[in-house]
């Protein structure tokens, strides 16, 4: 056999990354990344995507742009303007109401091409047929020409097909403990289940709005609840396995 073949030669995963770590949406430089994300809910009149949503906008004072379905409405309740500040929004949010999805999706796409806007989101109910991969492909493309990201918050809706750079699903979970009031609820907290995703590995973190943090891009909280054990020990079995 020639000694420059690839054939016997043996290659050891842990020293390989397959899939390349990138930050997680809350850390600099993520959440306001040009692309299409998707956020379905977890169950019925679950606001946690709304929240998450709120949590993870840009961290802007230009004004985004909020369009809802009448069937979105009633679900997921409208915003409320005087609560934003407390997710660290501090950008004017444009509201426009329609009764259809195709509006929607089309307020979304003329919006995008905006560039006096920090973020568009749009929420639609269900699986309706004008929502398609093409339409998705379409939101998608005009979020990265045109570097405005967009975020699609799905209700009613399994996981239907999805050109989205990112797709999350999003649970309620016992909020934290108000340090001040036992009896009062605390800080929201979510799980955040990235399920599908290009160029970054899947994952479930518990997510949070952190007012504390030092950068308003970092105030989406991501807290691992993957329960693998410590990072080490991974290496550790895998250069065990690799050796034979």
């Amino acid at each position: 056999m020639p000694p420059d073949s690839s054939l016997g030669q043996v290659i050891a995963l842990s020293d390989k990354h397959l899939v390349q770590p990138v930050a997680t949406p809350g850390q600099t430089g993520a959440a306001d990344a040009p692309v299409l994300r998707d956020v379905l809910a977890g169950g019925p009149f679950d606001a946690a995507v709304t929240g998450f949503v709120l949590a993870a906008l840009p961290d802007s004072a230009d004004p985004v742009l909020w369009v809802s379905d009448r069937m979105s409405r009633r679900e997921n309740g409208q915003l409320y303007g005087p609560a934003l500040p407390g997710f660290g929004v501090r950008a004017p949010v444009l509201r426009v109401e329609v009764s259809h999805p195709r509006d929607v999706l089309w307020a979304m796409e003329e919006a995008a091409g905006c560039a006096g806007l920090s973020a568009v989101v749009g929420e639609i109910h269900g699986a309706p047929e004008v929502l398609s991969f093409t339409a998705t492909k379409r939101l998608a493309l005009r979020a990265e020409a045109s570097g405005v990201p967009i975020w699609l918050i799905r209700s009613g809706d399994h996981g239907a097909l999805s050109a989205a750079r990112e797709r999350w699903r999003l649970h309620s979970l016992p909020s934290a403990r108000n340090p001040w009031n036992c009896h009062a609820p605390g800080t929201p907290l979510w799980e955040a289940d990235l399920f599908r995703a290009r160029g970054r590995p899947p994952g479930v973190w518990e997510a949070s709005y952190d007012p504390g943090a030092a950068a308003g891009a970092d105030r989406l909280r991501l807290v691992s609840r993957s329960g693998d054990g410590p990072l080490a020990q991974d290496h550790g079995t895998a250069a065990y396995s690799a050796g034979g």
